[in-house]
């Protein structure tokens, strides 16, 4: 069974220092636009924003840092974007103690701490690559996707109950502390770190922090599922806001309900990640990206018929279960064929490029979801989103995808 392979002390290290700051992240989960809603009294325009442009700008930060992340040891990095968010975040509860909180600050924050987590994020997946063995990266990755989940599934539900009781600010502090204690459980980590590579020789860097797309686009099955992942990704993500909004403003839910909506059917995603290795034994890799990739994009539409009370709570549930096991099961599938084909030598880069993109893709989304649900009512807004992503399963890639055509062969040594 997976959930019982052992892959050793340093990746059980790093896996705590991720599952801290993901309950820690779960805690908080949606807290900047409810921070928004409840103490701002923002708009749908406004709450859309937040969660567009603070990414957006973090994702365009993030593109020169990715060079730096290649080319540097990534449990420093790690600890370095640990620290940043610790700081980003723990700013909003002394500027609302202080009565001085403002929009401004919270799009700040949300810029720097999306920067820093696709920074994290690239350097975590370049050395869990040197932490594990090749037909142990399956697994491991199908213990973070579920960790992620299941922190959401406990987080919402109790950040909600402490909202309600300590405030609106009270989970943001629990988020600060919990890369704090990431950032102490990545150092735990002994042994000497293998040195990176050296940048290549006359190479601009300009051209530098291009790289990661240009294996991207010139891989004809990662440019495939790279745009479906764009597109699935922006539109799903672009309905958060807009719930938000229907839920807490539209519809009169309470916080507390609003978190449920979003946790209890995270506990799907324990199923989809624990299935993953033996759905890719039994079926294969490209059964998993064609049909399980389909099957997330068809239950979106559900959203739009969620109403007031009991019944619309469980539409939301239903349909977000059905998200997130097709979800959780297709995600580490996807994490674990992108470190296979991609060399030792543009891990970083490649995964900041994939990051940035899925950034730019949901502030877009975000963005004209907002302005939709402006004119027209976050309803409609729903919709188009629902009808939007059933176009995404004809990105998925139609031919085999064996392993021999993995490119880690060619790469060139650290």
């Amino acid at each position: 069974m997976a959930g019982r392979r052992r892959l050793g002390r340093p990746f059980g290290l790093l896996w705590a220092a991720y599952a801290v700051s993901a309950y820690g992240s779960g805690l908080g989960f949606g807290a900047l636009p409810l921070i928004a809603v409840l103490v701002l009294h923002a708009s749908p325009a406004e709450v859309s924003a937040l969660s567009a442009v603070g990414p957006a700008v973090g994702a365009l930060i993030a593109v020169p840092l990715a060079p730096w992340v290649e080319f540097r040891r990534k449990r420093p990095v790690m600890i370095t974007m640990d620290l940043i968010r610790c700081a980003a975040i723990a700013s909003i509860p002394v500027a609302y103690a202080w009565g001085a909180l403002g929009f401004l600050q919270l799009l700040v924050v949300s810029a720097v701490t999306a920067a820093a987590k696709i920074a994290f994020n690239a350097a975590s997946g370049a050395h869990l690559k040197t932490l594990v063995r090749p037909e142990d990266l399956l697994v491991a990755n199908a213990r973070f996707e579920s960790t992620n989940w299941s922190s959401i599934a406990v987080g919402p539900p109790l950040g909600g109950a402490a909202i309600g009781v300590l405030g609106p600010v009270t989970t943001v502090v629990a988020d600060a502390l919990s890369y704090l204690l990431s950032a102490l459980g990545i150092t735990a980590i002994r042994g000497r770190e293998e040195a990176p590579p050296p940048p290549e020789a006359g190479r601009a860097r300009a051209g530098a922090v291009l790289d990661g797309w240009r294996h991207i686009l010139g891989d004809p099955a990662l440019r495939r599922l790279y745009l479906n992942n764009l597109l699935v990704s922006g539109l799903i993500m672009a309905t958060e806001p807009l719930l938000a909004v229907l839920l807490l403003r539209d519809l009169g839910f309470p916080p507390w309900q609003y978190g449920l909506a979003f946790a209890a059917p995270c506990l799907g995603g324990l199923i989809g990640s624990r299935l993953a290795r033996r759905v890719v034994a039994r079926h294969g890799r490209q059964w998993v990206f064609r049909t399980v990739g389909a099957l997330r994009a068809v239950w979106l539409i559900g959203l739009v018929f969620v109403r007031p009370g009991v019944v619309g709570l469980v539409t939301v549930m239903a349909v977000e279960l059905a998200i997130i096991v097709n979800m959780s099961l297709y995600t580490p599938v996807l994490a674990t064929y992108r470190l296979e084909r991609t060399p030792r030598h543009l891990l970083a880069r490649t995964l900041s490029a994939w990051s940035v993109g899925t950034q730019a893709s949901i502030a877009v989304c975000t963005a004209l979801g907002g302005l939709l649900a402006d004119a027209t009512g976050p309803r409609t807004a729903l919709a188009v989103a629902g009808l939007l992503i059933l176009v995404s399963p004809l990105l998925l890639p139609r031919s085999d995808l064996t392993p021999q055509a993995e490119p880690e062969r060619s790469a060139s040594p650290a």
